[in-house]
Formats: C-alpha cells, sequence, structure tokens
C-alpha cells in the first residue's frame, strides 16, 4: 500500500513539556503524510526534539483543550486528521486499519478503542478500556468542539468504530493524576456554573454512586484489580469534588 492509493493524513499532536513520550507517539504513526505537532509553550526539549523527529512545528499559547486542537486541525497540510495527545500512541493493528480506511473513507470520522494504563496496568474494563475516542476525522465534516476541558469532536455525518487499540499512559504516576483531575473539576465547575447550573446534596452523593455502579459493577472494573479499584474510586471522588466546587461557586454568586 502506498500513500497514493490513499487519503493522505495528518498526524497532529498538540504539545507541552512532552519530551519523553513524543517520540513513541510520532513513531507509532509511520508513514504519515505530514507529522504537526502545536506546542504551547514547552520548558524542555520538546520543540527541539519534535524538529529532529520530523515534525512541524507551531506554537499556540494555550486556548483550552477543545480551541487548542481545533486550531490545531486547522494548520495542518491535509483534510483528513489523526489527532493524538503526545502520551498516546497506535498500536499495529490499529494503524492497518487507519490505512484500510483511508484507501475508501465511508464516514466523516473514525472512533477508536483507548486503552488506558494506569498505575502499571493496561485496564482491560470499566471506565479504562474500551475508552472511545473520535480521533481519525475529515475536517470538512468534523472538528473539535469549544469546551476547555473534556473536549468532543463535533460531527457533521456518521461515525465508524475501528478495531486496535490506541494506548494511553493515563498517568506518570498517581499523584500526578490527582493534580490533574483537580484543575479538571476547577474548570468544570466553572463552566457550569457561567452556564447557570446548580449543584445540590443530592448530586454531590447521587452521581459518584451512579458511576461507581456503571463502570465499577456493570462494565466489570472489578476485574482490573487494585488499579481498577482505585480508578474508578477517583473518577468518583472527581465527580463528587466536580459538584462541590459547583456548590461552593452557586453560593457565591
Amino acid at each position: 500500500m502506498t500513500a497514493s492509493q490513499r487519503q493522505p493524513y495528518s498526524l497532529v499532536i498538540i504539545a507541552r513539556d512532552a519530551a519523553l513520550m513524543l517520540p513513541d507517539c510520532i513513531a507509532s504513526a509511520p508513514g504519515a503524510d505530514e507529522v504537526l505537532v502545536v506546542d504551547s509553550g514547552s520548558r524542555d526539549d520538546t520543540v527541539a526534539l519534535a524538529a529532529r523527529l520530523g515534525a512541524r512545528v507551531i506554537h499556540q499559547d494555550w486556548l483550552g483543550y477543545g480551541p487548542q486542537k481545533r486550531f490545531a486541525a486547522l494548520q495542518a497540510k491535509h483534510d483528513w486528521i489523526l489527532s493524538l495527545d503526545a502520551d498516546e500512541r497506535l498500536t499495529p493493528e490499529l494503524l492497518e486499519n487507519i490505512k484500510q480506511v483511508l484507501l475508501a473513507p465511508d464516514a466523516a470520522a473514525y472512533s477508536l478503542p483507548r486503552r488506558n494504563r494506569f498505575m502499571g496496568r493496561w485496564l482491560r474494563h470499566g471506565e479504562g478500556y474500551p475508552d472511545w475516542c473520535a480521533r481519525l476525522f475529515d475536517r470538512r465534516r468534523a472538528n473539535w468542539s469549544a469546551d476547555l476541558v473534556h473536549e468532543k469532536l463535533v460531527v457533521n455525518g456518521a461515525t465508524t468504530k475501528l478495531s486496535g487499540d490506541l494506548l494511553h499512559e493515563s498517568e506518570q504516576g498517581l499523584s500526578d493524576y490527582l493534580v490533574k483531575q483537580n484543575q479538571y473539576t476547577d474548570i468544570q465547575s466553572r463552566l457550569m456554573c457561567q452556564s447557570g447550573k446548580r449543584s445540590s446534596l443530592v448530586k454531590m452523593l447521587i452521581s459518584p454512586m451512579v458511576r461507581f455502579i456503571k463502570f465499577y459493577l456493570m462494565r466489570r472494573g472489578c476485574l482490573d484489580g487494585v488499579p481498577g479499584l482505585v480508578h474508578i474510586l477517583v473518577g468518583c471522588w472527581t465527580v463528587f469534588l466536580k459538584y462541590a466546587k459547583l456548590y461552593e461557586l452557586n453560593r457565591k454568586r
């Protein structure tokens, strides 16, 4: 299979201080017609390393996850975009499926089954897998939402699922993961307050319980051992924090 036989695509990566993870990410998509890295102010070797790896590098101050990814997609040379984070990489099976669908695309976007690595274990159940993410898309019919966190792809057309895993190093240590979750809940609660949403004691109590039942019991996160338990408990805690912070913001208003 040659590039001329399929739709050309750009591998687009947003990054900051990602020098340790970027090589594996780029190396997992050999044959990409372009590699574009949009850096938001790295203090490590990310920019120079990306250039050495053959990427085109653009600087853009941080806009939030959705706007940053949208900006990045619009800077690419090709309309078909494979959007990855620096801590993600394709398995050979997934790469082959991407090449196959780009021979004759039958959808506006494709969702990839993401497998999360947490506390040294590749999760196989619960929230950790399959964590479906739309990442391959035709930017003429799809692009990222304006959400500052937990962005999603807005698609005008069909979205199809692919097989083969997108591997995600979801944390660089539990402390680092908790810091990120705390930052996410800051943003979420503020946006919810700005949109007029209200919190309550019921939401603070019931929402984490529903999440636990859904992912730990119904989707069998319990089979992932201690990492699976910690993963869902942190998830439940972030839901509680989101509504607790929203409650605080509601009262201040």
